[in-house]
């Protein structure tokens, strides 16, 4: 309801409002935390928005670097944390450890 606040990312509707730091969409119920950079939006593979906490599977196998180990396809990561950079990804894969993922190679898992 402020011009100060921005659109849903969801919906797009402008009439946003904040709780306690939280912004809330009126119209769909999307909530987000304020005061994050401005374009941050992660999008998977298939334009899911993609938030701190989510569960994703790999959509391709993918080597990783430095190592013989392979990644297969279908591998499901809980509990991402969305950084910036390169790896826009940032999780631990039981077996493999600490490691950072593209968004263009994961699917979030709904429901």
């Amino acid at each position: 309801m402020s011009d100060t606040l921005p659109p849903c990312p969801e919906c797009r509707s402008a009439f946003t409002y904040e709780v306690e730091g939280q912004l809330t969409c009126p119209e769909c119920g999307h909530e987000w935390t304020a005061g994050g950079p401005a374009g941050a939006e992660v999008r998977d593979a298939v334009g899911n928005l993609l938030a701190d906490g989510d569960t994703v599977t790999l959509i391709k196998d993918l080597k990783l670097k430095g190592s013989s180990t392979t990644l297969k396809v279908g591998t499901k990561v809980r509990g991402i944390r969305l950084v910036d950079g390169d790896h826009d990804i940032d999780c631990k894969i039981p077996g493999v450890g600490q490691i950072g993922l593209k968004s263009q190679f994961v699917k979030k898992v709904t429901g």
